[in-house]
């Protein structure tokens, strides 16, 4: 069963969210919060698998209240839900930690699987529309990693970075093809590997390199240069 709690400031908004996500039999509703103060609170106090972020809230922001959720170490994950365009969110949300991307007119079966690829650590945004929104941002990724510490030195990318020591040749090549945005069928085509050992290998490629999902994970193979902006598929 994943748990969700909702936060947006429209009662009918989660209204709706909560009819559909209590029609699935592995969604479970925990709560709902009107505005980024309340959405930290609950998180904090029900752990939810996956918190629905509305990005304007009054008071507290949906970006901030993410980056308070993220920072406490938690085991919630976020999916922000926008009206407005990716691209003006994105890099605040990528700072913030936030694991995914919806924009608010997404059909119900978006959204659902998005809740539950986020819950089972994997990004919400195509791994195509996240290597777009990152090769547009790379420049400007902050120097830091999925913990919110700098990186080594804080002068830009290094293959060197202690959190790639532990990886093995071949999680190297795996988490530099989730940078490109390549998919798991993809790259168990591309790498001549089994879906089931591609899986294997990017769980192992998170867990060795202290990434909470997929998108954390994009972001450390720009910030580590194992993937630059100008690389082609």
């Amino acid at each position: 069963m994943t748990t969700v709690v909702i936060a947006d400031d429209q009662a009918l908004q989660r209204l709706g969210f909560r009819m559909l996500l209590e029609s699935q039999d592995d969604l479970a509703v925990l709560g709902e919060a009107a505005n980024g103060a309340e959405a930290v609170r609950q998180a904090a106090e029900l752990s939810p698998d996956v918190l629905l972020m509305d990005v304007r809230m009054p008071g507290l922001d949906g970006i901030e209240a993410t980056r308070r959720i993220v920072a406490s170490g938690g085991r919630t994950r976020v999916l922000i839900l926008t009206t407005f365009d990716l691209d003006e969110y994105a890099y605040a949300g990528l700072r913030a930690g936030a694991s995914g991307f919806l924009i608010k007119d997404a059909s119900p079966e978006e959204l659902l699987s998005g809740i539950r690829a986020v819950a089972s650590g994997d990004a919400v945004v195509a791994p195509t529309l996240t290597r777009r929104l990152l090769d547009r941002y790379a420049r400007h990724l902050p120097e830091t990693g999925p913990d919110g510490q700098p990186t080594p030195g804080g002068d830009g990318p290094s293959p060197d970075d202690p959190r790639l020591a532990g990886l093995t040749g071949r999680e190297r090549e795996v988490l530099t093809a989730i940078g490109r945005g390549w998919t798991n069928a993809e790259i168990a085509e591309r790498l001549v590997l089994a879906p089931s050992t591609v899986k294997t290998h990017v769980g192992r490629v998170l867990a060795k390199t202290g990434s909470r999902d997929r998108v954390q994970a994009v972001i450390l193979a720009y910030r580590t240069g194992l993937v630059r902006p100008s690389d082609q598929d």
